[in-house]
């Protein structure tokens, strides 16, 4: 793969799909991708546009890696999370409980830990393959206590597709996958935590809190880059791009295409982010993959989208499909 500058980073705060929706009902669609052709094109359109909007975002908050790092970066990316989440859902802080608190303090953490590992992981890796490596972490999840021959296929196609991947050898880079692979941990954490703190707590409100959470943990890096000087006018307005168009961007469409498509549907088709991820990190940082990354891609995103389409088949997994998949916006 030949790379090009700096690397990018994808950064999605995980949204839950059955959050915004209640019980995942749509208009013009009813479960299926039925309902009229019309809402169902503007529903693809717009959840095409939140996953260009949420790529390109980290290709541009990757131009400030040199300046202020992946953790400065998250750190910014954080703040304006938090800044949008908080004033929609106005969580009472002082009315929760411990048994709201603790789920929303490890739902923080596990935020924490995934961006900064992707962050890294991008810097090191490429946007594309650390992208596809953390969409690990919902297939984990969509295959939990499987016990079918096609799950198990799924699980099979993705550790080939994690191998052609990375092709591992003396070149390559093994902090790197390890550290995306991390990333993929705390999001299958986060999608796990987040099923627990919405049973607990109405509307956005526990993601909402999560982003406070995760905000407080970087706050002494921000403390530390700003007394050092590190901050410059260049690296914030980066960072606060990609804060925009990784936050606020898919956070508004994916109140707008869910009132489209169905929950489910929208899971599965969110799949195609690690496609995305790849074609922006071309365009944004010059990052061309190899014939085998792209087959790499291709597998483990036809079995992501598989797993996460049979789960919902089944009733599964509690809770809707979309909130598996559905990008992370915090």
């Amino acid at each position: 793969m030949h790379f090009s500058g700096h690397r990018a980073r994808p950064d999605t705060v995980g949204m839950d799909a059955s959050l915004l929706h209640g019980e995942g009902k749509t208009r013009g669609a009813t479960g299926t991708p039925g309902g009229p052709p019309s809402s169902l094109v503007r529903g693809l359109l717009t959840m095409t546009g939140a996953g260009l909007s949420n790529q390109i975002g980290a290709g541009i908050g990757a131009h400030a890696f040199p300046v202020i790092g992946p953790a400065g970066v998250v750190a910014v990316r954080q703040l304006v999370a938090a800044a949008v989440l908080v004033p929609a859902a106005r969580p009472p802080f002082h009315r929760f409980t411990w048994r709201q608190w603790w789920p929303v303090l490890l739902l923080g953490a596990a935020t924490a830990l995934m961006n900064i590992c992707l962050y890294v992981a991008i810097d090191r890796i490429g946007l594309g393959l650390a992208v596809t490596l953390e969409f690990l972490g919902p297939l984990a999840v969509a295959l939990l206590s499987s016990r079918s021959r096609w799950d198990l296929l799924c699980g099979i196609a993705a550790g080939v597709g994690v191998y052609v991947l990375v092709m591992p050898g003396p070149a390559s880079d093994l902090a790197g996958i390890v550290i995306g692979l991390g990333g993929a941990a705390g999001w299958a954490a986060y999608i796990l935590l987040n099923r627990v703190a919405g049973q607990r707590l109405p509307g956005l409100q526990a993601p909402a809190a999560a982003s406070l959470v995760s905000l407080a943990l970087y706050v002494p890096v921000a403390i530390h880059l700003l007394a050092s000087g590190r901050f410059t006018g260049q690296s914030l307005a980066y960072a606060a791009a990609a804060g925009i168009l990784c936050s606020v961007v898919p956070y508004a469409a994916d109140l707008i295409s869910l009132r489209f498509v169905p929950a489910g549907f929208f899971g599965v088709y969110m799949s195609i982010n690690p496609i995305l991820a790849a074609l922006s990190g071309i365009v944004v940082l010059g990052q061309v993959l190899v014939l085998h990354e792209w087959l790499g891609i291709a597998l483990i995103v036809s079995a992501n989208a598989t797993a996460i389409w049979l789960a919902g088949r089944r009733g599964r997994i509690p809770g809707r499909t979309g909130q598996l998949v559905s990008t992370r916006r915090n």
